[in-house]
């Protein structure tokens, strides 16, 4: 039999009393529990940093470090303060993380984009202008399946001020000829 109890977890600034099964994972709290979707449910065993959130103490000014969800108890993670991608925006608007990510078109299908940014903004603050290397080491934990990294990579550089988006002129197609936009009649094809 499980057994349940009441945990207090700190997310985005505010206090959410739960009642959870002793092996319910952190990130199954976020999700199912608040309804917090934005970290996402990929390996269930640390190996693809979708899951990725910012933990520091409680108390504490800093967002902290970023762990991974999936493989952290809800109960271990009531005297932190959890960060989402729902809580990394401010009152003045988006993260300059999240903002580069859009100006750089490093966003491809959404799915590892939250945890990918939320590691991007632990390393910048940390380590304010740093070096691609440590850029590279930082988003390593990371894996995104729709691109070769060079924008992600981009972004972080442009939210932490060391350079400008690229500027590159969108590749023009060619128009269809006129008659491959005429609707085509459907025949049926029967065995």
């Amino acid at each position: 039999m499980q057994k349940s109890g009441l945990i207090h977890l700190w997310i985005n600034g505010e206090d959410h009393a739960l009642a959870v099964p002793a092996q319910r994972t952190l990130l199954e709290a976020l999700r199912y529990d608040l309804g917090l979707t934005g970290s996402k449910q990929g390996c269930d065993k640390g190996d693809c940093g979708a899951c990725t959130v910012l933990a520091a103490p409680r108390g504490s000014t800093a967002r902290g470090e970023a762990i991974l969800a999936c493989i952290t108890l809800a109960i271990d993670a009531q005297d932190l303060a959890i960060t989402t991608i729902e809580g990394l925006a401010g009152p003045s608007g988006l993260d300059p993380v999240q903002r580069a990510f859009a100006d750089c078109g490093a966003l491809q299908c959404g799915f590892c984009q939250p945890g990918m940014m939320l590691s991007a903004r632990a390393l910048l603050d940390r380590t304010p202008l740093p070096t691609l290397p440590q850029i590279q080491e930082a988003l390593s934990g990371n894996l995104c399946r729709c691109t070769g990294y060079t924008k992600i990579y981009e972004a972080v550089q442009v939210a932490a001020g060391l350079r400008a988006p690229s500027q590159r002129a969108p590749v023009q197609s060619e128009r269809a000829a006129a008659s491959d936009s005429k609707a085509q009649t459907v025949t049926e094809i029967v065995p």
